[in-house]
């Protein structure tokens, strides 16, 4: 893979992991029960607690976004991989709340995002090896 498809590649799949964590804390703002339990009633608590997810995955996404637009390929490998390792996380409190939507697609998005950063990361070793001429 080119170094040009690797990084357009790892440009979409972060921008849409980061976009997608955004929104989900935005939605525990705006609309907690679409996150809750079934069953659970909104409080006051889960609503801090999705100001306090907001306020680390929305700079996360401004960061990455930035990154993706000026073509920082370095910062896209690190917040593509700390991207992915919030997906991970994510996961495994889907798995911990025994809710198999909250564990399989976070748990896609993390394996599909360390992926692209893999294939960023390769494609810019073998781009950095192969000589010029």
């Amino acid at each position: 893979m080119t170094s040009i498809r690797a990084i357009r590649l790892a440009s979409v799949v972060t921008a849409i992991d980061v976009l997608v964590a955004s929104g989900f804390s935005i939605v525990g703002i705006v609309r907690p029960q679409y996150l809750l339990p079934a069953g659970s009633v909104p409080t006051q608590a889960s609503l801090i607690l999705g100001m306090y997810a907001a306020a680390r995955t929305i700079p996360m996404a401004l960061f990455a976004l930035g990154a993706i637009y000026e073509q920082a390929t370095q910062a896209l490998l690190f917040l593509g991989a700390l991207a992915g390792t919030m997906q991970l996380l994510d996961a495994g409190i889907g798995l911990f709340d025994r809710d198999a939507g909250k564990f399989g697609g976070p748990l896609f998005i993390a394996v599909l995002q360390f992926f692209v950063v893999y294939l960023l990361r390769r494609s810019l070793r073998t781009s950095s090896e192969t000589p010029l001429g």
